[in-house]
């Protein structure tokens, strides 16, 4: 796997302005989640891909929300996976200039979705592209995978894993981690919470049943779970978290609350399942008496993206790390808090992933004047070729 010959390439180097082109077209043909408008930066990018030569296919998992998927073909051998995403959060308020009008300054490309994650989109395409020019037969084909829906309840990537045909070495999620070799991430998963109680006046509260007070009581088992996993964290990824992001309830001040309602994330490690954590809560609920005398509990899962960790020394993280150290950049292995489709490929399809893409998630990210470099999506364009001719080049 290591020598010059597996990661020459003679055709023509990823181009620091194709990426450019396209990452701003991208950018400017907004997609925004919720909303259901993926289909534009769709377009945008198969265009892009039929012009490269590649084959191309869409799938429509909801009207106006297609799956793209782009292959450069190879021989018979097990091909290599590259996966993003087309829908963006919503700009929202603190942009200084259009955040879907993308500026092109100081080598910098701003514009809501650069770096989450358009910029690694362009960087695949420019990849592949490099590789279709070069001549070099590769033992399987690279497949560029990009789905819709992965910024709210992953219906895309959940469609994509029903019927994916096809064998592969790797996936090399292209999420933004700074040029970071993430080997495995959390998943996560939202649970609502419904309490009902029974309403009386607040001049005799002891006639009624408060779901304000089994919510809050239920939010105490939560936070008492939530420390005792994180004081026993360890390994990779530490340990799973919760978080109550929403609470509402009542009817009126003088009125003993008949309902509540809790909206919680909990964070899932990789041999966690959501369904399994919402039963271990009903179960201390019931424990708890929390559910009795004249309080109902309704818990469910609403949204689940699994977690997962590709070990240290698989093939597909010795590859990406030594294609980065090819290109002069020292690599940094570990792993992620954040949740990405990759969880879907690995737990379902059995393809080991990692994430590895230009943009930082923590500074750039899902933030005001979202920005990415130029010179780091034309390092991830050269890295991902560089990792598909050392997994699949005729010396591989």
């Amino acid at each position: 796997m290591n020598g010059e010959d597996s990661t020459t390439i003679d055709g023509p180097l990823p181009d620091a302005d194709e990426i450019t082109d396209l990452t701003v077209a991208l950018v400017q043909a907004a997609s925004e989640n919720p909303g259901g408008t993926e289909a534009g930066a769709v377009a945008v990018l198969q265009t892009a891909c039929q012009k490269a030569g590649f084959v191309v296919e869409t799938h429509e998992v909801a009207p106006g929300r297609p799956n793209l998927v782009a292959t450069l073909p190879g021989g018979d051998g097990p091909g290599l996976m590259f996966l993003g995403h087309s829908d963006v959060v919503p700009a929202g308020p603190g942009w200084t200039g259009d955040p879907y009008v993308a500026r092109v300054a100081d080598g910098t490309i701003t514009g809501r979705g650069s770096t989450d994650m358009k910029g690694g989109l362009a960087a695949i395409v420019a990849a592949m592209s490099s590789l279709a020019t070069s001549g070099v037969e590769l033992s399987g084909p690279v497949q560029l995978v990009c789905t819709v829906d992965e910024e709210e309840h992953g219906t895309g990537v959940r469609d994509l894993v029903r019927d994916h045909p096809g064998e592969f070495l790797g996936c090399v999620v292209a999420e933004p981690t700074d040029l970071r070799i993430v080997r495995g991430c959390r998943g996560a998963s939202y649970i609502d919470v419904d309490v009902t109680g029974r309403a009386a006046h607040s001049g005799r509260p002891d006639d009624g049943r408060s779901a304000i007070y089994a919510a809050a009581a239920i939010v105490d088992l939560i936070r008492a779970d939530h420390v005792a996993m994180t004081d026993a964290a360890g390994g990779l990824l530490g340990s799973g978290t919760w978080n109550v992001g929403t609470i509402s309830g009542g009817q009126g001040i003088s009125v003993v609350a008949p309902m509540a309602a809790l909206g919680i994330d909990r964070r899932l490690m990789p041999d966690e399942d959501a369904h399994t954590v919402a039963a271990w809560l009903r179960s201390r609920i019931a424990g708890a008496g929390i559910d009795s005398d004249g309080i109902s509990v309704d818990v469910r899962v609403t949204m689940e993206m699994p977690g997962f960790e590709t070990p240290a020394d698989h093939r597909l993280v010795a590859t990406a790390a030594d294609a980065l150290t090819g290109l002069g950049v020292e690599p940094s292995v570990g792993g992620w808090s954040a949740a990405c489709d990759g969880g879907f490929i690995s737990r379902d399809l059995g393809i080991p992933a990692i994430v590895l893409g230009p943009g930082d998630i923590n500074t750039a990210a899902h933030q005001p004047d979202e920005s990415v470099r130029i010179d780091d999506l034309l390092t991830a364009a050269r890295l991902y070729t560089r990792m598909a001719l050392q997994l699949l080049g005729p010396t591989s």
